[in-house]
């Protein structure tokens, strides 16, 4: 095989998985492969990129969205959902967080691989981006023709936009946005990556053309590649399809972290009710508390939540449970991963502003009384037990197995961490159990994260009832004023932008242009496993060997079933 310019950086085996991390990079254009090595029939890919917003215009968002209608080589306007029918997939996706967007499949078939990987490949570097589909996907101005209307108005349209008008309309998603951007004040996270509907119409064409040049770069660009097919197959076609037209990027992109508070910060906001009623107030804390691509970070701040939210008996959920000043524990309570740095939020809903000082003092009362206080060892032991086990869980709905890992590698992968440690996380569980035999260690854990800590925020988000008419009165007015200072030139040039884009999305798209998966390249079905019969206690007993993803003890086990035999 022809070489790649892939150098091998690092290879590790990780018996608890049944794996082996191989870290490569390209010589050409400094791209990283990641692959993760296994027997697994079921194979996954990923490519992710950091994307560091600079406003709340939802660029990173509209900008996956329009990739994904049609490229260099496969000029349709919906490539992927006409994959759906062409395809064997397991899954099929994409989507963009506060710092990173990300583009994963899976699925068992080699020929569909490497026709998803293809099309992939072709849409995240070599997109069309064609103004219709910025106009489609992000935002435009359409002129009404509602017959309840004296003379035509301006209306703004877009997929992104009423999908984040939708989105933003939810109290949980408007209080986590308050939250992140009282926290992180000066970095990204401050940003609604999503796109804020009030801003996604300051965002232009030309903005989002030069924001896929700075940040789709190979050099920036993290390929992850998980399963039974080998890595050098891989990087051959990386190589063909992307890497050859690219060269070395001098800009690397890596999100920062926001520095640490002097003194704890608040925020009043309101949000929309259609009619005030009482205990209808938001109150919540936030705890900035380590780095997530720290594995011991990491693992610290899952035995956190797990000590004080996981269940009713735990000390602060029974706390925000039982209180008679709020109606339930928010639904943010617990960690958040979705920044370079963890997050602990806890808080309540169906409460009253005036009852926020009460509350503070409330909770630091339970977490003084935890932090002075000796938990029980088998109490400990029980959440370190509980957290190796959702940490083993390999059941997650119709998520491959290879994408969940794939998940736990890219913190480290985006933040230029070493991805080892978040692989295989059974190391530093080994340190947590030996760190809780110290009685003073969760004293010291509560201490550092919580009490003593300054980087926190108090966000208390008020109901009223007069904000969503001031805000669509400042959007008529937004859209009058817009309308008043075009003339016919523009309102021509309105009217023909929808004019066009109702004839592209009434065009029929030749689907021979994308590859496809046939009956030919479908393998003959796998033998059935042969069982081990004996007998056990008056039972036939039939042992299956199988793969053991999470054990840490052995590579394999034995799965045993019983039938009676009278």
């Amino acid at each position: 095989m022809a070489n790649t310019g892939f150098e091998l950086l690092s290879s590790t085996s990780v018996a608890s998985l049944g794996l082996e991390l191989r870290r490569y990079q390209h010589q050409g254009t400094g791209a990283r492969h990641y692959h993760l090595d296994s027997a697994d029939s079921h194979n996954a890919f990923m490519v992710a990129f950091p994307t560091l917003p600079q406003d709340s215009t939802g660029v990173a968002h509209i900008l996956e969205h329009t990739t994904l209608c049609g490229s260099e080589r496969y000029p349709v306007r919906d490539p992927f959902f006409m994959m759906l029918r062409r395809s064997l997939n397991t899954f099929m996706n994409a989507f963009t967080s506060g710092d990173s967007t990300a583009y994963p499949f899976a699925t068992q078939n080699r020929k569909d691989f490497d026709n998803l990987l293809s099309v992939y490949l072709d849409a995240v570097f070599f997109p069309r981006l064609d103004p219709l589909d910025f106009a489609q996907e992000g935002w435009r101005l359409e002129l009404s023709d509602s017959p309840d209307d004296d003379e035509p108005r301006l209306e703004y349209h877009g997929v992104v936009y009423n999908e984040m008008k939708g989105a933003m309309s939810s109290p949980v998603a408007q209080l986590w946005q308050h939250t992140h951007c009282t926290l992180f004040p000066d970095v990204v996270y401050r940003h609604n990556s999503g796109g804020d509907p009030m801003a996604i119409p300051n965002l232009s064409y030309d903005e989002l053309r030069a924001f896929h040049k700075k940040h789709y770069h190979p050099g920036n660009a993290v390929f992850m590649t998980y399963g039974s097919f080998p890595e050098a197959e891989h990087q051959q076609r990386f190589t063909e399809l992307v890497l050859d037209r690219f060269e070395v990027t001098e800009e690397v992109i890596v999100s920062a972290p926001q520095a640490p508070f002097d003194a704890p910060r608040e925020l009043v906001v309101t949000y929309d009710v259609d009619e005030l009623e009482p205990r209808n107030t938001h109150i919540v804390w936030a705890w900035v508390i380590g780095d997530t691509a720290d594995v011991e970070d990491f693992v610290n701040a899952q035995f956190l939540s797990s000590l004080l939210l996981e269940h009713s008996a735990s000390p602060l959920r029974h706390y925000l449970e039982i209180t008679e000043l709020a109606n339930a524990p928010s639904e943010l309570c617990g960690v958040d991963d979705s920044a370079c740095q963890l997050v602990f939020i806890c808080g309540v809903e169906g409460s009253e502003a005036v009852h926020a000082e009460a509350f503070e003092a409330g909770l630091f009362d339970i977490l003084n009384q935890v932090g002075s206080k000796r938990s029980g060892a088998a109490e400990l032991t029980a959440v370190v037990d509980r957290l190796e086990l959702a940490q083993r869980d390999i059941g997650s709905g119709s998520y491959p197995f290879g994408l969940q890992l794939m998940g736990r590698v890219l913190p480290a992968a985006l933040y230029r961490s070493d991805p080892e440690p978040l692989l295989d996380v059974a190391p530093a569980l080994e340190r947590l159990r030996k760190n809780i035999e110290d009685p003073d260690f969760v004293s010291r854990l509560v201490r550092k994260n919580l009490i003593d800590n300054m980087h926190r925020v108090r966000v208390v988000m008020c109901p009223d009832e007069n904000k969503a008419a001031a805000d669509a009165t400042a959007e008529r007015r937004r859209l009058k004023d817009l309308k008043r200072g075009m003339n016919a030139v523009d309102v021509e040039r309105v009217v023909a932008q929808s004019e066009e884009l109702r004839s592209r999305q009434a065009q029929e798209d030749d689907p021979a242009i994308l590859p496809k998966v046939t009956l030919g390249d479908v393998p003959s079905p796998v033998p059935a496993p042969v069982a081990k019969t004996a007998q056990a206690r008056g039972f036939d007993t039939f042992e299956y060997e199988c793969a053991m993803a999470f054990s840490v003890f052995r590579s394999h086990l034995t799965c045993r079933t019983y039938r009676r035999t009278n």
